[in-house]
């Protein structure tokens, strides 16, 4: 398999000049806001795509793609709402012989005014506007659609308690209520559920932006806080029976074991918007043309701290298909982040980053450092026969060059997933040779060569009140696999906690800005047996890696309590109530 990372890829459409068509609304400062062009464009804005396996029903997988970053609660009189000229669409890969998705669900919302008389959003028992949508679903690669939901309810914004709760002038009900009335199950069997709810992200933005100015948690001088707080976004919500996700149509019943290859989807979510936007003199607004991608995502924080701001719009304009996505390789195999991880580069003007730092002696010999070898030295070498490594299997992606050191752990986790295969698999039982077979404790593998948020269904859910339960998702499973007694005894197959976290799916709980810096330093580079420059024999865990696991990047949960039951996110905060903002 052989690709080479500069090959050219048309760009579709060209989007930009017809975004900049449709781009007319403003929003202040978001994460969310990943590119130039989208940040005009809150509406067709997608901001977090989930995927895991269902907490309360292991034979389902729950699938949530957010749009609209940044709501206020208190934004009246016109509250934020799904757009009714915007195509939202949830992509599912399970094949890789299929050129594009292999299910598509395609979401089209419509609003009308049950009282034109008021300026009220709520009133006499009466919204304006008032949201429904149609969900359509392909199954034959957008070939064709069928409707599954031809009505559904979007409740409204959560507005306060007299437009809620409030008898005769109100909707005399509780938002609990709202939303549960608003789940709907669709004619295929999916449960469905579209809405307000609170933004389930969390992160230190203004940390994170101002050159990676981390403030850990636990940082007495300058408190990180969540600048998601109490704000809240739309959600397109999926509850699907695995086995209708699952390529072959099989249940769980049928798979082979937690790591059956047979059950990973690729999952990522868009908007579109069509081509030409017209304003009359009446103020009307119409729309003509084909429909245009605006907005992408699937793994989170791509296009927001890994494609650098002259390329963000392009991104967001293709598909994960057809090799698209190979044109952006080269900010992964040398991402920027590592730049200030390295003494030798950055590393010294950003001291909040001071705990991560990438390896320049791995096992005496390897320099992941930004434009250094990498693994690439063992490229063609007989020691990598029978691994992912070797050029009959995947060796021309993950070793392509000798200066693109993190093709081998940083480009698989967003662009193939990762596949039970030597070295991929834990250093536990490898005695010091990352080449050796170990512990195996992911297989997310679909090589698509794409960015999509990379899901093995097999893999059972950690309960949320396991003691073991952790954020930090594969990379504590990781931890517990080295160093626990009850995994680390063995190199055989074994359910260890939090095999279910992101990068293996994402959960809700799932710390996915910690992971990911953790994952940049070279925390999967450790995991595999490629231990830090400070590691020794009889002490692979060494203070090096310690500090990396310890590392937070400031808040690490949620500002509200999550829902046991689909759809799982919190109700929307209420525009009525002004509680302090949280800080963590």
């Amino acid at each position: 398999m052989q690709v080479s990372f500069t090959d050219p890829c048309r760009w579709r459409h060209c989007t930009l000049t017809f975004a900049m068509l449709i781009c007319s609304v403003s929003l202040f400062a978001s994460s969310h806001r990943e590119a130039p062009l989208i940040s005009n464009d809150p509406l067709a804005d997608n901001t977090d795509v989930y995927a895991f396996k269902s907490p309360d029903d292991p034979n389902t997988i729950t699938i949530i793609a957010n749009y609209i970053p940044f709501e206020s609660p208190e934004g009246g009189p016109n509250y934020y709402n799904f757009g009714p000229n915007v195509r939202y669409e949830i992509h599912i890969k399970n094949k890789t012989t299929t050129a594009g998705d292999d299910i598509t669900y395609r979401f089209t919302f419509s609003s009308i005014n049950e009282d034109p008389t008021t300026f009220f959003n709520i009133r006499l028992g009466k919204q304006n506007l008032k949201t429904t949508y149609k969900c359509e679903k392909s199954t034959d690669g957008g070939q064709s659609f069928q409707v599954i939901v031809a009505a559904g309810t979007v409740p409204p914004n959560n507005i306060g308690p007299r437009s809620i709760e409030g008898k005769t002038v109100g909707l005399e009900t509780d938002y609990n209520t709202l939303m549960q009335g608003a789940i709907a199950t669709a004619t295929s069997g999916e449960k469905v559920f579209c809405g307000p709810v609170d933004d389930p992200f969390f992160v230190d933005l203004a940390g994170a932006f101002d050159v990676g100015n981390f403030r850990p948690e636990g940082n007495t001088t300058n408190a990180p806080k969540d600048g998601l707080n109490r704000f809240n976004v739309h959600t397109i919500a999926l509850k699907v029976p695995v086995s209708m996700l699952q390529k072959d149509g099989k249940g769980m019943s049928q798979a082979a074991n937690i790591l059956d290859p047979e059950y990973v989807i690729g999952v990522w979510a868009s908007a579109s918007r069509q081509m030409i936007k017209t304003l009359y003199s009446a103020g009307d607004v119409g729309y003509d043309g084909e429909y245009v991608q605006v907005s992408r995502l699937g793994m989170p924080l791509t296009n927001e701290a890994i494609i650098p701001i002259g390329m963000k719009d392009r991104w967001n304009s293709v598909t994960p298909y057809n090799g698209n996505d190979l044109q952006f390789a080269k900010y992964f195999t040398n991402p920027e982040l590592a730049l200030y991880m390295d003494d030798s580069q950055f590393g010294g003007a950003v001291p909040s980053l001071n705990a991560l730092r990438i390896q320049t002696k791995s096992l005496s010999s390897f320099d992941f450092r930004n434009g250094k070898p990498g693994l690439f030295g063992l490229k063609g070498n007989a020691a990598l026969d029978g691994t992912a490594l070797s050029e009959a299997a995947f060796g021309g992606v993950l070793l392509p060059d000798n200066a693109s050191p993190r093709a081998v752990d940083l480009l698989p986790i967003f662009y193939t997933g990762v596949p039970n295969l030597i070295p991929y698999q834990l250093a536990t039982g490898k005695n010091n040779n990352p080449l050796a077979k170990g512990k195996p404790f992911i297989h997310n593998f679909l090589p698509t060569l794409g960015d999509m948020l990379r899901l093995n269904m097999a893999v059972p859910a950690t309960p949320r009140d396991d003691p073991k339960f952790s954020s930090l998702g594969l990379v504590q499973a990781a931890v517990l696999g080295i160093t626990d007694p009850a995994y680390n005894t063995t190199t055989d197959l074994q359910w260890i906690p939090n095999m279910d976290g992101f990068p293996n799916g994402r959960r809700l709980e799932d710390d996915v800005t910690t992971i990911e810096l953790q994952a940049v330093s070279g925390v999967v580079l450790a995991a595999v047996g490629l231990f830090y420059d400070d590691a020794t024999p009889t002490a692979p865990v060494s203070p090096q890696l310690l500090s990396v696991l310890t590392f937070n990047s400031g808040p690490t949960k949620n500002d509200t309590e999550l829902k046991s039951a689909f759809p799982y996110v919190a109700s929307p905060w209420r525009g009525f109530d002004y509680p302090e903002k949280a800080r963590f």
